[in-house]
């Protein structure tokens, strides 16, 4: 009857925790979803690829600040407890989430616009650097030892679930406002995208009357009662030698590593699917819906099996496999998408003009839509949109264009198969990492010591990731894999480190 009413408490610990681990995350990576959408509302239009650029640079600061806020919520959770500090994390998350959705664009409020949105993502991003080592620890400190990789690993899956979380609202939310995804000016890009945003806050409320009513975790409130809390969590944490080792050990032969493959492989690879392959949004998007669902259960699977075999070599072997296959994967995701290598059927080509007068003036908006269909069942279509002034001698702007792929079932699903490879990956590198983490420190440091290895390897190497090789892809123009070579050698650096130095040995006791 314990054992039944142990497990049933471990259950909703796990649970508790996941739902609101899964929530912030889920905040944290609208943001990334939308970047395209996003640029368009709060920087100039008049140079697409910076504004895209600038939206990822913003996207990327969130990661950036992620370490900052594992020290500020590390070092709460180690002095007032676990519980209480990822409820703290939840509230700013939920608020800055929200708050995103109601800021006007650009065309309203000019330079504050992207302001504002900088300095609600740098608080999205101290908030997630306070979640994730609190809740990890709060699992782990609840599971017993023979088990903590396969609990810890349901916390694992909640940030590529919070993933696929929000490609779905985002994916129904454009469906519900737009009936033809092929306008130039729609609901969606001009409003909608708000909707997710703003969505949250229901999560967010729901998390909350969760995680009010769960208890401290066992290990904390038992040094908590004997006085062995620290006094000092950073200095403990990082002027110790012994210690310090092992935050660099797990700096720069695990997390780093694991950043720049998930961010490659669920982030990376839907911004190359959109502005390289030029796929469309909303097959890119189910794409990834598609490969994260059949990852995920790997999560779990790998988390268990560290019980048995160790953490060591299951991470090291999804960075190896990440580093010899990363360019010919992507180098396929080329291939499949080039219509140059298509047969086009040239007699059912469609051109199609629309005009519409602009609010407050007499000038018109002109849309030409081409859409080119080829033997395979691939469809092309490029949007032109140029404004015909209605004053004399005004100057005509660069025209608009936009194009989009839409792949026949086939190819759909190949591609659906090569980044399910790549998520995989990201299984291998993420499901034990929770675990591996933990067993390093001492329970009255835990929460800030192991949180800051996973946010800067995760936040500073793993956040750049798509905003770093887009940056590369755009000034060596002759190698369209050319942003690939970070994740490369960032993943090299960390193979070889991890394979030298980290210990395949599974700490049973992590209560002192």
């Amino acid at each position: 009857m314990n054992q039944t009413n142990e497990a049933f408490s471990i259950r909703k610990v796990i649970a508790a925790s996941s739902v609101g681990t899964l929530i912030e995350w889920y905040d944290f990576y609208i943001f990334g979803s939308l970047a395209t959408v996003i640029a368009s509302q709060f920087f100039p239009k008049e140079n697409p690829t910076a504004a895209l650029l600038s939206t990822l640079a913003t996207f990327a600061a969130g990661f950036v600040v992620r370490p900052f806020g594992a020290l500020v919520f590390g070092r709460l959770g180690d002095l007032i407890g676990r519980k209480y500090t990822f409820l703290l994390t939840l509230i700013i998350m939920g608020g800055s989430t929200f708050a995103i959705g109601l800021v006007p664009g650009y065309a309203q409020i000019g330079f504050f616009a992207p302001v504002i949105i900088l300095i609600l993502r740098l608080l999205q991003g101290l908030a997630l650097g306070g979640e994730y080592g609190g809740a990890a620890t709060y699992v782990a400190e609840h599971s017993p030892a023979e088990k903590r990789g396969y609990l810890t690993s349901w916390i694992q899956t909640t940030a590529t679930l919070g993933l696929f979380l929000s490609l779905g609202i985002i994916l129904i939310t454009r469906h519900g406002l737009d009936e033809d995804l092929t306008r130039s000016i729609s609901k969606f890009n001009d409003w909608g995208w708000r909707i997710p945003f703003l969505f949250s806050v229901i999560l967010v409320a729901i998390s909350v009357y969760i995680r009010l009513k769960m208890k401290e975790s066992p290990l904390f409130a038992r040094i908590k009662s004997e006085g062995k809390i620290s006094k000092n969590p950073l200095k403990e944490s990082f002027s110790h030698r012994s210690n310090l080792k092992m935050v660099l050990l797990a700096l720069f032969g695990a997390t780093m590593g694991q950043g720049v493959v998930w961010y490659t492989s669920q982030f990376y690879v839907m911004t190359f699917m959109e502005s390289t392959c030029k796929l469309d949004f909303d097959q890119t998007r189910t794409i990834i819906i598609w490969a994260i669902l059949f990852a995920t259960p790997f999560f779990v699977l790998f988390g268990k099996w560290s019980d048995r075999v160790g953490r060591k070599w299951i991470m090291m072997a999804g960075l190896l496999l990440a580093i010899v296959t990363y360019r010919p994967l992507f180098g396929k995701l080329i291939s499949i998408t080039d219509t140059q290598a298509k047969t086009e059927i040239a007699e059912k080509k469609q051109i199609k003009n629309s005009f519409q007068i602009l609010d407050n003036s007499n000038d018109t908006l002109h849309t030409k839509t081409t859409t080119q269909f080829f033997t395979d069942g691939t469809s092309l279509t490029e949007t032109k949109t140029d404004t015909l002034y209605s004053t004399p001698g005004k100057v005509t702007l660069k025209p608009e264009i936009k194009t989009s792929k839409v792949l026949d079932t086939g190819n759909y699903w190949k591609i659906i198969g090569i980044v399910f490879i790549m998520i995989f990956y990201v299984t291998m590198v993420y499901g034990p990492i929770a675990a591996f983490l933990v067993e390093l420190f001492p329970t009255k440091i835990r929460y800030t010591s192991m949180s800051l290895p996973y946010h800067i390897g995760n936040g500073i190497f793993g956040g750049l990731t798509p905003f770093i090789a887009t940056l590369l892809s755009t000034i060596y123009t002759g190698d369209k894999l050319v942003g690939l070579y970070y994740t490369i050698i960032v993943a090299g650096i960390c193979f070889l480190i991890g394979t030298l130095y980290i210990t395949n040995k599974i700490d049973k006791d992590v209560s002192d």
